[in-house]
């Protein structure tokens, strides 16, 4: 999967495998998260918010299954 670097407050990085359906996250404190289920449109909107954080919390955080990657 291909991650881009994002200008946030809250992300660092985001990839998303549209085929599987499946968004990656990295945080500003290293943490990555994968969510699974999301919808092209989500990681879309994501993409193009003004706020990647407050995008993640109203559309994202709470809303799909996800699990932390271990760190490296």
């Amino acid at each position: 999967m291909k991650t881009i670097n994002v200008e946030s407050t809250t992300l660092t990085r985001i990839g998303y495998d549209a085929s599987a359906r499946l968004l990656c996250l990295e945080f500003r404190d290293r943490t990555t998260y994968q969510y699974f289920g999301v919808p092209a449109d989500v990681h879309t909107s994501l993409m193009n918010a003004t706020s990647k954080g407050q995008y993640f919390n109203r559309a994202i955080r709470g809303r799909y299954v996800y699990a932390a990657l271990p760190q490296s």
